[in-house]
Parts: structure tokens; sequence; C-alpha cells
């Protein structure tokens, strides 16, 4: 049998958006605990990180090899311009498709590695569970049951994605401070969305709607926030996404049971 995670009890309530950003990092720094009280489950998830992850690197290189062409190509309206100014909006214009790029390149390799190993991620998460205690009776889905939901999930919440791609490729077009916009609002809502996607065992275990689901997670947004912009980040560094995937994957299995017992507090005490 494999070794199961010690304990990790819910993070206690906090008041304050940087506690809670750090709070939920500390989801994350829990999960890459789980390399040290069970390597070889974790082992197991790293896996598919390791397929998916050699296609998006080669994918990665191609984008940046040929990077200048794309701009380029995106930007004729500056050929007339003077060399200074063309330089500078084309540097600008490559920096903003970069970090709009790098929002589906995460949210994407995430969907992906989720579907491939679906088996191994939903072990680590019942480990988790089970470890907290009360674990959930998933259904029995089976091979194709179980990629059919997890492909049916990523492609509901694509649609934010892309939503969110549209809106970081308008902010970068702000003069001065439109790149840091565009990496600021990246992290967050690009967190946010790998909040969503990676909470999804432990709520559709138990029934949740994906709706249901970001309902639950707004109660501890703060917490949701700092989880999934720490793992955003860390999905950014392709070789270290690797070790990342299965950390994030038990992170979110702790979080989740921590906004559900939230989620329930709140519904308890709305109909007292």
């Amino acid at each position: 049998m494999l070794p199961q995670p010690t304990p990790v009890p819910p993070v206690p309530a906090r008041h304050g958006l940087v506690p809670d950003l750090l709070a939920g990092v500390g989801y994350l720094g829990r999960g890459f605990g789980m390399w040290i009280t069970s390597p070889k489950l974790m082992l197991l998830g790293a896996l598919p990180a390791v397929a998916v992850g050699a296609v998006y690197l080669v994918g990665i290189v191609l984008l940046l090899v040929n990077l200048t062409s794309i701009v380029t190509w995106a930007t004729p309206f500056a050929d007339g311009w003077a060399e200074p100014v063309i330089l500078t909006t084309r540097v600008a214009a490559a920096l903003v498709f970069v970090l709009v790029a790098a929002l589906f390149v995460v949210y994407t390799f995430t969907a992906v590695t989720l579907i491939v190993g679906d088996p191994f991620y939903e072990r680590i998460w019942r480990a988790v569970e089970t470890n907290l205690g009360n674990p959930p009776t998933a259904p029995e889905r089976g091979f194709w049951g179980s990629l059919g939901r997890a492909i049916g999930d990523g492609l509901r919440l694509l649609i934010p994605a892309v939503g969110v791609g549209l809106l970081l490729l308008a902010c970068g077009f702000i003069p001065l401070v439109g790149p840091i916009m565009v990496a600021v609002l990246g992290a967050l809502l690009g967190g946010w969305l790998l909040a969503v996607e990676l909470t999804g065992f432990a709520f559709d275990a138990r029934g949740f709607t994906v709706r249901e689901r970001r309902r639950a997670l707004r109660t501890r947004r703060g917490i949701a926030l700092g989880f999934g912009a720490a793992s955003y980040l860390l999905f950014l560094v392709p070789f270290f996404a690797i070790v990342a995937m299965p950390s994030a994957v038990a992170g979110a299995a702790m979080l989740s049971r921590d906004a559900l017992d939230r989620s329930t507090s709140a519904s308890a005490g709305r109909k007292a």
C-alpha cells in the first residue's frame, strides 16, 4: 500500500487579502510536502506531466523562434513609423504576446495533463481526502466515464480562459502600463482559473457543478487566488511544472475541503 500524506488541518479564517493570499500559497507548499510523505504516489503523478510537458516544450521553442515574424505580421501599422518607435512598439507587443500566450499554455497544459493523468491524479486526491477523514464516495465511472468528465469540465472552463486572454490582449495596448497590467492580471485571473480547474476532483465527487464549484471557492476567494497564482507562476517554468503538477493537485484537494467546509457553514448560517 502506498504511504499516506500527513493530515493537514484547514487553514483558519483570516482577515485581510495578504494573509489569505499567503495561506493559499501555503496549501501549495503542503502539496509539495507529499513528495516527502508519498514519493511513489507523487512520482506517478509526475509522469503525465512529463509526457504533456515534452510536447508543450517543443511548441514553446517554436513560438520563441518565430516570435519576431509573428509580431511583425501582427503590427503592420507600425511599418511606416520612425525606427525607435517601431522597435519600442514591437518589443512591447512581443512581451504582451508572450504573456497572453503564457496564460493559454499554462491553462491548457493543466487541463490536458489532468485528462491524460486522470487515474493518477484521482489517486492523489483520494489519498488526501482519506487522510483528512470522511472522504466522499465518488461514483464509479470507469476509464471512459472519467475521461468524458475531464474533457467536459475542461471545455466548460475553456470559455472563461478565452475571455481572460482577450481581456489581457486588450490591456496590452494601454501605453506604458500595459505589459505590467497583463503580467499581474494574468497571474491573478489565470490563477483563479487554475484553482477552479484543479479542485475538480473534490467537487465532482460530491456532485457539485462547475458553477457551484466557483461559488464555493468564492467563500475562500483570497486563499484560492493565492493558491492558483502560485501554481500559475510555477507552471511557467517548464521543467519545474512537472514536479509542481501533482503537488498542485494535492494542495487543491486540501483547499477544496476548506472551501467546502466554509461553504457548508455559510449555508447553515443562512438557514438558521
